[in-house]
């Protein structure tokens, strides 16, 4: 697909451009970058994952939502693509997702029309969403019976002080029950999130929590007809969640389903440090051979040196997640060609709502209209900030316009 590089505005939608580079100024900066190379590794790298630990893959689509990024990962192997709405369960299936993962309550007479409306529009779409009262189950039994349809759901597990789910057995047999009796409503299995779970040494609090799950499991498989959906890990505890529940006992048919997210992107902050910690206890993900990497960046020009240490640069809280720590710059280039970036000798201290500023190490050579171009951490909250993302290569030539649906 070729475009016209005057209408090349990341934050807008641009039906056509031209050939275009990001270091020769051919795109308005800032821009949220995205590189391809990096891009397809890291989809590549968590399907073997997946397959060589024998799970499905479900990667949360809420990250990016970005339907030809959910379009890639279900060409690579993907089971479902994971959703949090059911505006986000509409993106996929209009992308042409075969089956959407709604890991979330679904409320609201609106929200139950739109599902409604989906299912009669995508007959070939597998839909399921998450349930963990009995008054949430009976008003969704009451709407879909009234259409005459059935929503296929799963019951959520929840720890005390956490999110949604059920916090004791008691309480969720007593919903499998329940369910059991609706006319509008079938059971498909269980799901948690075991990323509640925080605190100091938080590994033994999440074994214990995917032990109690898989004993659930076990006596809700009374409740669900064919193939029991066992579904949690987010992108810190995916290799915990393999290990525990391909050792534990479980439903006859059994398919345990691990929902990582962030992966596609990567980062360079608190991503990054629970891949590392998860190579260094994980033996499979090791025998893989390669790794995540970071694909997401923040391009951006330098507008100000008003002072010797100090150097402000066009982008801000309006572009980039900075909740997980401030986007630092990787890459130094001016008038196209790169420049050595001493480690540390640049440091983003501060950011506003469209400028951030830098702290200048002596010798620092920054200049007005210099290229930077920045690592993130915490890619769901830059993706959610921008219309369109750019596909680059490793020459930072784009390739394609990535439009989100946030």
């Amino acid at each position: 697909m070729k475009y016209q590089a005057s209408n090349l505005v990341p934050h807008k939608s641009a039906p056509m451009f031209t050939p275009a580079n990001i270091l020769q100024e051919d795109v308005c900066l800032p821009a949220a970058i995205i590189k391809k190379a990096a891009l397809e590794n890291n989809i590549q790298w968590m399907q073997r994952y997946a397959d060589a630990r024998g799970v499905s893959l479900a990667p949360h689509g809420k990250t990016t939502m970005t339907p030809w990024i959910f379009q890639q990962q279900q060409k690579a192997g993907a089971w479902a693509v994971g959703v949090g709405s059911a505006w986000q369960a509409s993106i996929a299936m209009v992308a042409g997702i075969k089956r959407v993962l709604m890991v979330n309550q679904l409320v609201g007479k609106a929200n139950m029309q739109l599902v409604s409306k989906l299912k009669n529009e995508y007959q070939d779409v597998d839909y399921l969403c998450c349930v963990d009262s009995v008054a949430n189950a009976k008003s969704l039994s009451a709407f879909f019976a009234a259409q005459n349809q059935q929503l296929d759901i799963l019951i959520e597990l929840g720890v005390p002080g956490g999110r949604c789910g059920c916090r004791t057995e008691e309480q969720a047999l007593a919903l499998a029950e329940t369910i059991s009796t609706l006319p509008g409503l079938r059971l498909r299995g269980l799901e948690l999130y075991e990323g509640v779970l925080h605190g100091e040494n938080p590994q033994p609090k999440v074994e214990a929590l995917l032990r109690d799950a898989a004993a659930l499991a076990c006596q809700l498989e009374r409740y669900v007809e064919g193939e029991f959906v066992l579904t949690g890990a987010g992108s810190v505890w995916y290799d915990v969640v393999c290990n525990v529940w391909l050792e534990e006992k479980k439903p006859a048919s059994c398919r345990v389903v691990i929902r990582p997210g962030c992966y596609i992107t990567h980062d360079g902050g608190i991503y990054q440090q629970a891949q590392d910690e998860l190579m260094a206890r994980d033996k499979v993900a090791c025998d893989l051979g390669g790794d995540l990497v970071s694909a997401l960046e923040l391009v951006a020009m330098v507008q100000s040196v008003p002072e010797s240490d100090r150097a402000i640069v066009n982008f801000g809280k309006r572009d980039s997640a900075f909740d997980a720590g401030l986007p630092q710059p990787v890459a130094h280039y001016r008038q196209g060609k790169q420049l050595e970036l001493v480690a540390e000798s640049i440091e983003t201290t501060g950011i506003m709502d469209q400028h951030a500023m830098l702290h200048l190490k002596p010798g620092a050579d920054v200049q007005v209209g210099d290229i930077l171009v920045f690592s993130t951490s915490h890619p769901c909250l830059t993706f959610d900030k921008w219309k369109a993302l750019l596909l680059v290569d490793e020459e930072y030539n784009v390739l394609e316009i990535l439009e989100t649906a946030f």
